[in-house]
C-alpha cells in the first residue's frame, strides 16, 4: 500500500454526489393531491347538461318546422278553392270545445263577446270581431244538432257600424234557422252591448248588471288654444267650407252653426237607429215568446236618454225578459227548444306554434303597415277616435 496517496471515501457503489452550483434550480414538480376517501378524482360534468339542451334545441327546431309547414298547408288550402278566381275570406280555423258535457245529443254554442265592439281588424288578413261572430253562426246554422245560441255579453258598447252589423247578423240567423239565440248579460252590457242583444229572443240579465246607456256619442279635443300659447300656427287648404269638420286646430268661435246643426243631425240620425232596433227586437221576441216575456213599458224612450240602469230596472221597463245568471239563460234555452238536456259548446280557435313567435315582436302587416302588439292589463279605457260614432257610456268618451 502506496502511504503517499491519499485516502480516498468515493466507491463505485457510492457515487460522489455532483460539486454544488449557484445557478437556480427549477422547483420539483407539485404532487397532486389525493383525493380523499370515496370521491372519484376525474372531473365531474352536470348529468346530462349537453345533451339536454340538444334535444331540446332539436325538438324546438322540429316544432317550429312542423308549424311553418302546417300554416302553409292551412294558406294554401283554406285560402284558395278549385275552380276560385282569387283568394277567400281568411281567419281563424275553428275547433269545437266541450265546455258542460251532459251527456246529450244536442248542443247549445255559447258565443262571448267582451270588450270594446270594434271592427277594427285584429290579423294581418283584415279578419275582425265581425268577422269572428259570422263565422261561429255559420258553424252553428250548418250543424243541426246546435239547437240553440248562447250569447254572453260583457261589453260597454263599442263602434256604431260594428254593432249594428252584429245585430243583423244575429236577426238574419234566427230568421234563416228558427234557432233562437238567448242572451246573458254579465257585469255590463250597455250601448252598444244592449244594441246587440236586442234582437235575440230572449234576453237574461243579473239584477246588478249595468245596462241601458242607450244613446250615441261622438267626441274629440280642441288644442287650437295650447298651439296659440306655443306659438303654433295652422295652415288649412280646403275644397270647401265643410272640409275641416270636427277639425282640433280650429278655434271654437270658428265652428259654424250650420257644422254644428251637421254633426248633431248625424247624430241624432243614429239615435233613431238605435231606439228602432230596440223597438223592433222587443216587439219581435215579444211575438214569439207571447205572454212570457217582458215587452216595453209605455214611455220607455223617456230612459233612452243615455242614462245607465240596472238590470232589476231593465227588467221593469222590459228591456229584458228575465232576471238571473247564465245558468237560468241556459234553462230558459232548454225550455224554448223543448229539450231535456243539451252539451254546452264553443268554438275555439286552436293554438298554432306560429301564433307564439308573432307575439314576440312587431309583425309584417299589409303592404306598408306592422302592427304591433299591446298588453292590455284592464287598466286602459278605450281611446275613442275623432270623427267616428260610438254607442258607448259618457265616461268611456275621452
Amino acid at each position: 500500500m502506496d502511504h503517499d496517496t491519499p485516502a480516498s471515501f468515493s466507491s463505485p457503489a457510492n457515487p460522489q454526489p455532483p460539486p454544488l452550483s449557484h445557478a437556480p434550480q427549477p422547483p420539483p414538480p407539485a404532487r397532486p393531491e389525493a383525493p380523499p376517501p370515496g370521491r372519484d378524482p376525474s372531473p365531474r360534468r352536470g348529468k346530462g347538461t349537453g345533451a339536454g339542451w340538444k334535444i331540446a334545441t332539436i325538438l324546438l327546431a322540429g316544432f317550429l318546422v312542423l308549424s311553418l309547414l302546417g300554416n302553409f298547408l292551412s294558406a294554401m288550402f283554406s285560402g284558395f278553392s278549385a275552380g276560385s278566381p282569387g283568394p277567400m275570406k281568411t281567419g281563424p280555423h275553428f275547433q269545437e270545445m266541450v265546455l258542460e258535457d251532459n251527456d246529450a245529443r244536442d248542443k247549445f254554442a255559447v258565443i262571448s263577446v267582451e270588450g270594446v265592439i270594434s271592427g277594427q281588424a285584429f290579423d294581418p288578413s283584415g279578419y275582425n270581431l265581425v268577422n269572428f261572430i259570422e263565422d261561429q253562426l255559420e258553424l252553428c246554422a250548418e250543424d243541426e244538432r246546435v239547437r240553440a245560441v248562447l250569447l254572453k255579453v260583457d261589453s260597454p258598447g263599442g263602434e256604431v257600424l260594428a254593432s249594428d252589423e252584429i245585430y243583423r247578423l244575429i236577426e238574419r240567423f234566427q230568421d234563416a234557422t228558427g234557432k233562437p239565440v238567448v242572451a246573458s248579460m254579465g257585469s255590463l252590457a250597455a250601448s252598444g252591448g244592449y244594441y246587440i242583444s236586442a234582437p235575440c229572443r230572449w234576453i237574461v240579465a243579473n239584477e246588478l248588471t249595468i245596462t241601458g246607456s242607450i244613446g250615441v256619442i261622438m267626441s274629440g279635443y280642441n288644442w287650437r288654444g295650447l298651439m296659440d300659447k306655443v306659438g303654433v300656427q295652422p295652415m288649412v287648404f280646403k275644397s270647401g267650407d265643410m272640409k275641416d269638420m270636427l277639425s282640433p286646430s280650429k278655434r271654437p268661435e270658428e265652428v259654424s252653426a250650420e257644422e254644428k246643426a251637421l254633426v248633431q243631425g248625424m247624430v241624432n240620425e243614429t239615435f233613431e237607429r238605435f231606439k228602432t232596433v230596440v223597438r223592433e227586437g222587443r216587439a219581435q221576441a215579444a211575438l214569439r215568446n207571447g205572454t212570457d216575456g217582458q215587452t216595453l213599458v209605455e214611455g220607455w224612450e223617456e230612459f233612452a236618454d243615455g242614462r245607465i240602469i240596472s238590470g232589476k230596472e231593465a227588467h221593469r221597463l222590459g228591456f229584458v225578459d228575465e232576471l238571473g245568471n247564465f245558468e237560468t239563460a241556459v234553462e230558459r234555452a232548454l225550455e224554448i227548444t223543448g229539450l231535456p238536456a243539451a252539451n254546452l259548446i264553443a268554438y275555439r280557435q286552436p293554438f298554432r306554434l306560429g301564433m307564439l313567435f308573432r307575439l314576440l315582436g312587431e309583425s309584417e302587416g299589409r303592404a306598408t303597415q306592422t302592427q304591433t302588439v299591446k298588453l292590455d292589463l284592464g287598466l286602459d279605457l278605450p281611446r275613442l277616435e275623432v270623427g267616428r260614432l260610438y254607442f258607448l257610456p259618457p265616461h268611456f268618451a275621452r
